[in-house]
Order: C-alpha cells, then sequence, then structure tokens
C-alpha cells in the first residue's frame, strides 16, 4: 500500500477481504499443486530436453520440440492428441478451425450453453465464409433463468437437430450465468452419448484450463479448443492456441489447419517452442494466482456492496469474475483504475470503443505484456447493462489485488464508489 497512496477505509477493507480469502486460497493451493506435479510427471515422462527448443523454418518437417510438446500437452489433457501452436491467432481462431475441420455442409451444430462468446457468432453465421454460407446448420438450447444448462431438455433437442456436433461453451463470456465444471460438462456428454454414441462433443475450454484437476477431455468430450495467451501459455507464450481430443478429428482439424493430406506434419516453430514450452509448465501456477486475484476481487467487492458473480468461496471452474457496478460511469472509471495498476502502459485511459467483433462499444483495462492477454489481469466489458466488469488473470497475486485496488479508488475519487 506505501506505493500507491490507497485511502485507509479501502486498505481496511482489502485487509478484511483478503482474511476472508485465506482459507479459499489454501484450497486453491491443493488444486494447483496437483496440476504442478501432473504437468512436471508429463515433461519428465517425454524426456523433454534443450534440443526441443531448437527453432526450425520453412515446412518444419521433423520438428521434434513441436511434436513433444503436443505429446506433452495431450497427456496432461488425457486426450488422444493436440495441436499446440503459436499459429493460431487467437482462441476464436483456434475454435474456428475445430468447427471447420469436423463439420462438414448439411451437418448440425448445436450449442447447449445458450448464445455462444460475441466473437463466435461471425464464425456461426455471415459474410466471409461463416459455418451457415458452407451448409451447417446452426441450433441452440437457451439456458434456465439461473443461466444453467437445460439437460432434460437436451435428448430431444438432439433427436430433433440430428445434430453431429454437441458444443458446450465453458466460460460464460459477456454474461453472468455460471461457468460449467468439468462435472457439469462430463453430465452432458454421457446424456448426448446416450442418445447419440456418434455425436461429437466439443468444448470451447478458454479461460478453464487448470482451474480444476480434470479437463473436459478427461470427462467425455471428444475435442476442446482454446487460447494460449490465456490460461495454457502461462504468460509466457506470446501467442497461439490449441485443440486436443481424439486422434481422427484433431488430425481433421490439422488438415483444416494446413492441408488435406499434410495435417500436423508442417509448421516450422521458428524459436518458439521454448516460450511454449515454459508456458506451459508455468500455466498451472499463474492460473492459480488468476484464481486468488479473483477470489479477493470477490471478497472486496462484495463488501463493498456490489453483486459478483461467483461469489468468494463458490466452487470456480474459471478464472472470470464479475462484478456488476450499475452505471457506464462507474464501470469506466473501475477500468480506468486498474490500468494504473498494470506493468505495462500504466500510463493510458482507457476508453470505450468498438472492437471487432463485438456488436456494443467495449472498455478494456489491459496493460499487458502480451497484448490480449487474458491470464494477466485484465478487466473489460460491453457498455450494455448491467454494466458488469468481467476481470480475468494475474500473474502474481500481490500485483493483481493492487491492481483491483486501484479500479476501486478511481470509483472513489471519481464519486461512483462510498465508503
Amino acid at each position: 500500500m506505501d506505493f500507491f497512496n490507497i485511502p485507509e477505509k479501502l486498505a481496511s477493507a482489502a485487509d478484511r477481504a483478503t482474511q476472508k480469502a485465506i482459507p479459499v486460497f489454501a484450497q486453491l493451493d491443493k488444486i494447483i499443486e496437483y496440476n504442478q506435479q501432473k504437468v512436471l510427471s508429463a515433461f519428465i515422462e517425454n524426456r523433454v530436453s534443450e534440443a526441443h527448443f531448437a527453432p526450425t523454418t520453412g515446412y518444419g518437417y521433423g520438428d521434434r520440440g513441436r511434436e513433444t510438446l503436443e505429446t506433452v500437452f495431450a497427456g496432461i489433457c488425457g486426450a488422444q492428441a493436440a495441436l499446440f501452436r503459436h499459429n493460431f491467432v487467437c482462441g476464436t481462431h483456434a475454435i474456428a478451425v475445430a468447427l471447420f475441420g469436423v463439420l462438414r455442409p448439411g451437418d448440425t451444430m448445436l450449442c447447449v450453453t445458450g448464445q455462444p462468446y460475441d466473437t463466435l457468432l461471425g464464425v456461426i453465421s455471415g459474410p466471409g465464409g461463416s459455418l451457415a454460407e458452407w451448409g451447417v446448420r446452426y441450433k441452440q438450447v437457451d439456458l434456465d433463468a439461473q443461466g444453467r444448462v437445460r439437460k432434460e431438455l437436451l435428448p430431444m433437442a438432439i433427436l430433433n437437430s440430428n445434430a453431429k456436433m454437441l458444443y458446450i461453451q465453458r466460460s460464460r463470456g459477456y454474461s453472468l450465468r455460471p461457468s460449467l465444471s468439468v462435472a457439469e460438462i462430463g453430465e452432458i456428454a454421457e446424456i448426448a452419448k446416450s442418445v447419440d454414441p456418434k455425436i461429437i462433443v466439443m468444448v470451447d475450454n478458454c479461460y478453464g484450463e487448470f482451474v480444476e484437476k480434470n479437463e473436459p477431455t478427461q470427462v467425455g468430450a471428444d475435442l476442446m479448443a482454446g487460447s494460449l495467451i490465456k490460461n495454457p501459455g502461462g504468460g509466457i507464450a506470446p501467442t497461439g492456441g490449441y485443440i486436443a481430443g481424439r486422434a481422427d478429428l484433431v488430425e481433421q482439424c490439422a488438415c483444416r489447419m494446413t492441408v488435406p493430406g499434410i495435417g500436423g506434419e508442417v509448421g516450422a516453430t521458428l524459436g518458439h517452442s521454448r516460450e511454449l514450452f515454459m508456458g506451459l509448465f508455468n500455466a498451472p501456477h499463474v492460473t492459480g494466482e488468476a484464481l486468488k486475484t479473483a477470489v479477493f476481487a470477490a471478497a472486496l467487492f462484495s463488501d463493498l456492496g456490489y453483486a459478483v458473480h461467483p461469489v468468494f468461496d463458490s466452487y470456480r471452474s474459471d478464472i472470470i469474475q464479475s462484478v456488476t457496478l450499475g452505471s457506464e460511469e462507474a464501470l469506466v472509471a473501475f477500468c480506468q483504475g486498474m490500468q494504473k495498476g498494470a506493468p505495462v502502459d500504466a500510463f493510458v485511459t482507457p476508453q470505450p470503443w468498438f472492437m471487432p467483433g463485438y456488436d456494443n462499444k467495449i472498455i478494456m483495462a489491459a496493460g499487458a505484456f502480451t497484448m490480449g492477454a487474458s491470464i494477466e489481469l485484465s478487466a473489460d466489458a460491453p457498455i450494455r447493462e448491467p454494466f458488469a466488469a468481467y476481470l480475468q488473470g494475474g500473474l502474481n497475486f500481490h500485483s493483481g489485488k493492487m491492481g483491483i485496488l486501484l479500479g476501486a479508488k478511481s470509483m472513489l475519487e471519481s464519486g461512483q464508489l462510498v465508503i
């Protein structure tokens, strides 16, 4: 507190929130330790060595580092195969490659978690070569009033749609619904397979990796995808994404990523292998730091009188923490304050603007070493009711905690918060 002039009342509130969070931190540490040991074991089992960090160029044939890294990640996730590459430009790209990789004209994709995250809507329909333009049909099952998957409707929805793929978005996106636990994903997969054993269960796993002891591919999901500048990149991967799951499906995705007949056998690593290996190794610990930051934010802002989702001592299955601030002014003040606690671009004042792929203006506090990295502390939100900030990340808890406090301080100084 000595360096940031936090008002005494706010500092006291932070102390109380930290004390409330300590028992939750102890529970998180058990998961972090388990996942860190799981990752360490996979590295050792696959004999990772300095030779695997050597760069390749051109086609990248016979890149031992690339092949070993993907074997390591597949093993960690209980998957048969994986693509874990810097070539994916974002999580949405990895998900789209998976969708286009396994779906064909005339197939139906059934989303059972309501409307997907904003950036995926253009992949599903619209101009530019979307699934709809290629003749892939889209159906969805809306969530119930509490934001839960309506499991009782799934059998009939699968039969009526004749779906080839059942699609699950694990995290909440820009909504206040609860994220899905791995156990819930397993239940959905079991229901789907009981109706149609051939149906492909696909999971958007963004923000969920290493939050629990298992991943969706360990409980019945056939395929999952995500971003390396979120949890699995450990704050070190400079870009990239992954796809993991059944070997035949991953190969279909590889053929979409490159070309049929070549698939995953090519792809120069260009010197990124060391960053990806190191990021994956650090991912369980860094994800734990992000979770602790989220728990602290929930404890603090609930004590300050705001609705938070999830509450501080809830079971967590992703790193996202939402705080409903109630007005555009409070939301903007909070994000601008959080930016002041960033290690990079702290001097910048974020403003709402129209970002590609979104229908509303977005404000984003994100002073990160890697542009757009959600595993680094960030807060973003659409400028629409209920004016909720969505927090994620924090490379270490102590700097993440200060970012949250500076957001609250900014609200206090602008008259949007009274203590």
